[in-house]
C-alpha cells in the first residue's frame, strides 16, 4: 500500500519570524502584508509576526517601520543625519512640481481641477506625469460628479522617502507658515478656508529650496 501524504508540521513562530526577516532585508522595496503572506506558509500570523519584529528592532541601528500599507527595514531616525551623503541629483522637481505635490499631499484626493483653483494656474499634464513617474502619487478613483474627473492621492512611497507613518505625520498649517513655506495669497487662503483645519489646508508653497531635487525640509522629518 502507498504511503499516504502527510502534511508538513506547521512552521513555529521563530522560525517563522526567521523567515520574515530574511524576506524584509532581502526585498528592495516595501512590501505590504499581502505581500508577506504570499511567501510565508498558510496560516502565518505575519501581522503579529510583524510587531514582534518591530519590538525586537526598536532603538538599533535600523528598525522595522510601517509606512501607509508597506513595511520595511530603515536607519534609525537619530543615525540619519551621520549616514547622509550629499550627491548632485540630475534630475529637478520644477517648482510647478513641488507645489502640485504638496496640495496633492494636504488635499486629497483632488482633482487637476481643484488643484488649478488652489495654485490659481493651469497645471500641465507633464507636472503630473513627473510625479506620477516618481511614484510619490497615485490615481484615488474618479470623483461621481459630471466627467467623473480622476482624482489623485500621494502613495505609500511618499510617506516611505519623507519617513511618515501616515498622512497625519504631515507638518500643520502653521508649522509651514513658521517655516516661511506659506505665503498668503487671497484665493489660496479662501480655499485654505473651505478646506477646514483638519484637513491641513496648503495655502502655497515657497522657498528657496523648492528648485531642489526633493521637496521642502518640513515634509522630510528626520530619517527617511
Amino acid at each position: 500500500m502507498a504511503e499516504e501524504e502527510t502534511a508538513a508540521p506547521p512552521m513555529d513562530a521563530y522560525q517563522g519570524l526567521r523567515l520574515l526577516e530574511a524576506i524584509l532585508f532581502a526585498s528592495t522595496e516595501p512590501l505590504t502584508e499581502k505581500d508577506l503572506k504570499a511567501r510565508l506558509p498558510a496560516g502565518t500570523d505575519v501581522a503579529g509576526l510583524l510587531r514582534t519584529l518591530a519590538a525586537q528592532y526598536s532603538g538599533r541601528g535600523v528598525e522595522l517601520v510601517r509606512r501607509g500599507g508597506t513595511w520595511a527595514f530603515r536607519t534609525a531616525p537619530d543615525l540619519a543625519e551621520a549616514l547622509t551623503v550629499e550627491t548632485v541629483e540630475q534630475r529637478k522637481l520644477s517648482r510647478a512640481a513641488v507645489e502640485t505635490l504638496a496640495i496633492i499631499a494636504y488635499h486629497q484626493p483632488v482633482t487637476r481641477a481643484e488643484i488649478e483653483e488652489i495654485r490659481g494656474v493651469a497645471v500641465s499634464k507633464g507636472t503630473l506625469d513627473v510625479l506620477l513617474e516618481s511614484g510619490w502619487i497615485r490615481p484615488r478613483g474618479r470623483r461621481p460628479t459630471p466627467g467623473r474627473p480622476l482624482t489623485w492621492g500621494t502613495s505609500d512611497a511618499f510617506l516611505d522617502h519623507f519617513g511618515l507613518e501616515t498622512l497625519k505625520d504631515l507638518p500643520g498649517i502653521e508649522e509651514m507658515r513658521a517655516a516661511g513655506l506659506l505665503d498668503a495669497r487671497p484665493a489660496l487662503a479662501a480655499y485654505g478656508a473651505r478646506a477646514g483645519p483638519d484637513e491641513g489646508a496648503l495655502d502655497d508653497v515657497d522657498g528657496p529650496d523648492l528648485e531642489g531635487a526633493t521637496p521642502p525640509e518640513p515634509l522630510d522629518p528626520e530619517g527617511g
